[in-house]
């Protein structure tokens, strides 16, 4: 018999921000409202095997722990130096240095895998494993490191998720699925996604000087019989969403706070400005 739906007004709330893309503060500044993974949780970074976004560099800089899910190593060895200009390109690689390359091996060059190696760099291999994808892989690492200290304030950030082929974006977003009580953000240039448990209600904090105003809820995986926000141009007020129906694509963020309850996992989406 399935279990009839928590009521929404028992859910707990969960809390989301983007604060985590905000330029780091001047040492006078105040902290910025609203917090995120930036400042309250155990931020790790997952780099992908497509081109690193233009704040890669800064979320390295914020992350404890730093995994390449195979080709993804040789994103960071390209691409680094190619971000922080100016720089001798050989420092740069050094200085980014991912802590783990994983995944089945077969995408990383060799020559940067054995570069990273030498610098100490943990090399998995799991090419025995053809079940799952890379960024699976390293969700499940992730929350099994025993350097992540506080798993119930982690914050899982991956970089080159979206963008390239639909049936890879589709398992990294399936991913989200697989591990729902682990705060997980895909992002790209252009946007950031992450889901939204049915198990509780959500308050996001819009960050308005670096995302919106455009922005998404898709029932990714089951209809929706039921989602109500606020804070949006156009709010859904107990609304149905299904494909082959109304998904909710195009809104805008009018308030700095956008909540949602749904009787379904939604997946939240939003623009990232240039």
């Amino acid at each position: 018999m399935a279990l009839a739906p928590t009521p929404p007004q028992q859910r707990p709330t969960m809390r989301h921000s983007s604060a985590f893309l905000l330029p780091p503060p001047s040492p006078s500044s105040s902290p910025a409202p609203g917090g995120g993974p930036a400042d309250a949780a155990t931020v790790a970074l997952v780099v992908l095997n497509q081109p690193l976004p233009r704040f890669a560099p800064l979320l390295w800089s914020r992350a404890a722990l730093r995994v390449c899910a195979d080709g993804g190593a040789n994103r960071v060895f390209d691409g680094m130096p190619e971000l922080v200009q100016g720089q001798d390109a050989g420092e740069v690689r050094a200085r980014y240095k991912p802590d783990v390359i994983k995944g089945d091996m077969d995408s990383v060059r060799p020559e940067v895998k054995e570069y990273y190696s030498n610098l100490g760099t943990k090399i998995v291999d799991e090419s025995h494993d053809q079940d799952t994808t890379d960024l699976h892989k390293c969700i499940s690492f992730i929350a099994k490191n025993s350097t992540v200290a506080d798993k119930s304030n982690l914050c899982i950030l991956v970089l080159g998720a979206l963008g390239g082929r639909f049936d890879h974006e589709m398992g990294n977003i399936n991913v989200l699925h697989i591990f729902p009580n682990i705060n997980i953000i895909l992002l790209s240039n252009d946007c950031l996604i992450f889901l939204l448990p049915r198990t509780h209600a959500h308050e996001i904090h819009v960050e308005r000087s670096i995302e919106g105003p455009h922005c998404g809820l898709i029932p990714i995986g089951m209809p929706s019989t039921s989602t109500t926000t606020t804070g949006l141009r156009w709010n859904l007020d107990n609304t149905s969403m299904s494909y082959g129906g109304l998904i909710s694509t195009s809104n805008i963020t009018e308030e700095d706070k956008v909540t949602v309850t749904s009787a379904s996992d939604l997946i939240w989406t939003i623009s990232l400005q240039n």
